[in-house]
């Protein structure tokens, strides 16, 4: 049960209900854990910034980052939100899965990104050198490892935010990850 309540458009300030009129126009709700970051004055603004910033990874490229960090964070929001992104994105339920587990057989290069994202997340950082050759190896660049750690932090700032205030998930529940590692 959650401590913190999703606080509702009235109840937040006049730059966050701009922002929540804008979410509704562009995803048809305003989902629970953005709601949630409009607890503060400025912290939604700035994590939609960060979140839509420009970045070398396509829409695709960033769901494989976002699902593979928010398993290592047990994010049950984040893998919920992002299992029905990553399929809007054409990933099936099954590469889904296999994204979460930090690879990817479908798909040599995605594998390498997925690799690499559960790393930097496990290690809080500290990279394992094999698996960053491997990356480049694969033909990534160096502003794509820049540009993926900046995707980790975006994404375990939600993983984190959501592991604390514990409000309700408003996506379809993910299924459990047993099911390819079985």
């Amino acid at each position: 049960m959650s401590k913190f309540n999703v606080p509702q458009r009235e109840e937040v300030s006049l730059n966050n209900q701009a922002i929540f009129d804008n979410l509704e126009k562009a995803v048809g709700f305003v989902p629970n854990l953005y709601a949630t970051y409009a607890h503060s004055e400025n912290a939604l603004a700035n994590y939609l910034a960060l979140s839509n910033a420009k970045t070398s990874l396509s829409a695709k490229q960033k769901e494989v980052v976002n699902l593979a960090v928010s398993q290592v964070n047990d994010c049950s929001y984040c893998l919920a939100a992002h299992t029905a992104i990553g399929k809007m994105n054409g990933f099936s339920e099954i590469e889904i899965l296999e994204l979460r587990a930090g690879r990817a057989s479908f798909d040599a290069k995605l594998d390498a990104l997925a690799k690499l994202a559960k790393n930097i997340t496990e290690n809080r950082g500290a990279t394992d050198e094999t698996t960053i050759a491997e990356f480049f190896n694969a033909g990534w660049t160096k502003e794509n490892l820049i540009d993926t750690i900046v995707l980790v932090g975006d994404k375990t700032i939600s993983n984190y935010l959501h592991k604390t205030t514990n409000v309700p998930v408003d996506f379809p529940e993910a299924q459990p990850l047993e099911v390819v590692q079985a």
